[in-house]
């Protein structure tokens, strides 16, 4: 299995815009052959977090079945179409692609 770990910095006060236009494109990346999750997730207020990713930041949380269905998923028109209506939206974007040990 493969796990992706995309934490995106927002510019500040876009998280919302941001996470609207993800919310928006879940549904079709749901639908791909190979989609186990696909989730955004925020800071809670927890006591034991030794850090926090920050007000307009949000961690991405994906599985996928393999690597060619992970490349099948970035290569999409409706990924493309998001690409292009958040860049104006996103300060930094970090990824990490893992597989399971």
């Amino acid at each position: 299995m493969i796990h992706v770990l995309a934490i995106l910095t927002a510019k500040p006060g876009k998280r919302a815009e941001l996470l609207e236009a993800f919310h928006a494109v879940m549904p079709m990346v749901h639908a791909e052959d190979g989609c186990i999750e696909y989730a955004p997730a925020i800071d809670t207020d927890h006591a034991i977090a030794s850090a926090d990713f920050g007000p307009d930041s949000y961690v991405v949380i994906e599985k996928w079945a393999t690597k060619e269905a992970l490349s099948a998923h970035v290569k999409t028109p409706h990924m493309a179409a998001y690409a292009a209506k958040s860049k104006d939206l996103i300060a930094n974007r970090i990824l990490h692609v893992l597989e399971s040990a």
